[in-house]
């Protein structure tokens, strides 16, 4: 603790932006960074959305007591690049950068790099001449009010909690994960996150144990001793109205461009998956069987073969079930635990993949035989030697051109971008939970009503939607609601979570959705929406636009859907099919066809709509 006190006591006595009275800005002038007595004040449309309470870092070499001095800059920087997945294919942004030099206690120079962009900031530290250190601590902190309303979930090593609605940072517990949203003033919001985590380097999280009102950036645990150069992630605050939030790239706009040499091969696309209904059932032929003809049944690319396959019964192997889907025409993925978490009374396999030897074998072997991807679980947290065994995982699987999905691992911080075979990430409190815990079943539905303004904004979530019967403990969500989340939320890797016999017996129109469902979209806009209330969110694929919206609350509401930016991008002559909620235990849905878009649509109690519009 005492050396916790002197780093902070001595930032307390250098002022930030010293020489500067002019504030920094964004190209469109809407956002600005404006020194304001000790600290940095982040503005939005003049007004303070968030304040950068400390700056500096701290090496085994460097103490973190900084100076900071003069800066230069603007420098016109210009984000124009294409993904195979998201929320969007073609993504483009404009930002003003600045430098800002700084001094260690000894002297030794470093700088700050800063960018304004027209829905946020971003900041990352840079430091050349290092001699065999180790980056040790940073000082970055952000002062968020008590009475502030925000949206945070506790940190955990799989980012697996819920996001509740809350105004105050008081708690047993201080340390939260990523993303963080916050509401400052009614309709505006930031959302605190970071991107762009190469090697070298851990993530980090967010801690108020030091003063209930100020959240610290804790780097997790990095062995590494680094010489020459090196800079952080990149700090990251979106800002603006809620459909800037959500339809935000400014994760992966921060973050390295694609790396792999060729990604043609890389298909995002929808998976029937086993786990939700039968937790051991990827070691049963007959099974997984059942999958793969569900696959073909509703034509999806993909099935998932996941864990224990490899201790299959009734003398078969798991070859067995990939040589099935490959003559079905189905591309199987399957599983592997990392074996740097959870390893002890895990399933399998284990061990496959921690050697680089070993790994290349594996991944040649899942070439050999005509696996498409793989799905790795139970990694152990956000320190920098998970961050390189994930950077290693994804860059041979795609030497070997297979799919990735990170399972029990941490949240995207743009890795998608720079490696696109990297499909989806849990890091979410998603529907396998029906299968752990009674706690889901009340929760879903405001948290569903979460996820699109929190954990889903930062990068695709495998969340595992849609389903209308129930795993071991029951949802009461509707039918309507559950299908909505197919397109609500984001995933290049949609896996759906319900039964065959589930799904095979809703009406042809619902079977016919899945077999055209996207999971590649041209745009996102969003239509309306408030966090654990309610979320309406349109996705463009081609020439036809999917539009989902749920509810979050207990009881029904209306909600008006704002069409402005989305219905010049639409043809003028359109029809309209709905999936809708009948109210009816028996009959439980609703089909429409209208001519025009909706003004509104009615929801009941943790409800839903589906809209296709062609």
């Amino acid at each position: 603790m005492v050396k916790i006190f002197a780093t902070f006591f001595f930032a307390f006595l250098f002022p930030l932006l010293t020489l500067t009275a002019q504030p920094l800005v964004s190209p469109d002038k809407k956002i600005s960074l404006e020194r304001k007595g000790d600290v940095c004040e982040v503005k939005y449309k003049g007004n303070q959305v968030l304040e950068i309470y400390r700056l500096g870092l701290t090496t085994s070499h460097h103490e973190g007591n900084c100076s900071f001095g003069s800066f230069s800059g603007p420098a016109e920087v210009v984000a124009d690049y294409t993904m195979l997945s998201g929320k969007r294919l073609h993504c483009q942004n404009e930002a003003n950068e600045y430098v800002m030099s700084c001094q260690f206690a000894d002297g030794k120079p470093f700088k700050i790099r800063i960018r304004l962009f027209n829905d946020g900031i971003t900041f990352r530290y840079e430091v050349d001449g290092l001699d065999r250190e180790k980056i040790t601590d940073e000082q970055t902190a952000y002062r968020i009010q008590e009475g502030t309303r925000r949206w945070i979930q506790r940190w955990t090593e799989a980012y697996e909690e819920f996001f509740p609605l809350t105004t105050s940072g008081k708690g047993l517990l201080h340390k939260w994960g990523y993303p963080a949203l916050i509401e400052p003033s009614d309709g505006v919001f930031a959302l605190i996150s970071e991107a762009n985590i190469e090697r070298c380097q851990s993530a980090s999280w967010l801690s108020n144990e030091w003063a209930i009102d100020v959240y610290k950036v804790c780097p997790d645990k990095n062995d590494m001793e680094i010489s020459g150069s090196w800079h952080s992630p990149w700090r990251v605050v979106i800002i603006g109205g809620l459909s800037d939030i959500v339809e935000s790239t400014l994760i992966t706009d921060v973050s390295e461009p694609d790396k792999l040499a060729d990604s043609s091969w890389v298909k995002p696309g929808v998976v029937s998956w086993v786990y939700w209904a039968y937790n051991h059932g990827s070691n049963d032929f007959n099974i997984i069987k059942k999958y793969v003809d569900l696959a073909v049944e509703l034509k999806l690319p993909y099935v998932l073969i996941d864990a224990e396959w490899d201790n299959f019964k009734d003398g078969l192997s798991v070859v067995d079930a990939v040589n099935y889907a490959k003559k079905c025409g189905i591309r199987p993925l399957i599983w592997y635990n990392s074996s740097v978490g959870w390893i002890n009374g895990a399933p399998g396999p284990k061990f496959k993949l921690n050697k680089p030897e070993d790994r290349e074998k594996e991944f040649q072997w899942c070439e050999d035989i005509g696996v498409a991807g793989v799905k790795i679980d139970f990694f152990s947290g956000d320190n920098q030697m998970n961050m390189d065994y994930c950077i290693e995982l994804m860059e041979c699987a795609a030497r070997h051109h297979l799919l990735v999905n990170f399972h029990g691992a941490t949240i995207p911080r743009g890795w998608q971008r720079t490696y696109p075979n990297l499909l989806s990430t849990e890091g979410v409190y998603g529907a396998e939970w029906y299968n752990n815990v009674p706690t889901f079943t009340k929760k879903a539905a405001a948290h569903n009503a979460t996820l699109p303004f929190t954990r889903n904004v930062i990068g695709p979530m495998d969340y595992t939607p849609c389903a209308f019967s129930d795993s071991q403990h029951p949802h009461i969500t509707t039918h309507a609601h559950e299908l909505a989340l197919t397109v609500l939320f984001e995933s290049g890797l949609q896996h759906l979570a319900d039964r065959p016999e589930s799904l095979l017996a809703q009406p042809q129109q619902v079977r016919d959705f899945f077999s055209h469902l996207p999971n590649v979209w041209d745009d996102t806009r969003l239509l309306a929406g408030y966090p654990g209330k309610y979320a309406a969110i349109a996705r463009k694929s081609g020439g036809a636009w999917y539009v989902a919206a749920i509810n979050g609350l207990d009881e029904e509401q209306t909600v008006k859907l704002d069409w402005k930016r989305v219905k010049k991008l639409m043809p003028k002559k359109l029809s309209v099919q709905a999936f809708a909620d009948s109210g009816d235990k028996d009959n439980p849905w609703q089909f429409l066809s209208l001519n025009k878009l909706p003004k509104e649509v009615h929801l009941l109690p943790r409800g839903g709509v589906v809209l296709v519009i062609r």
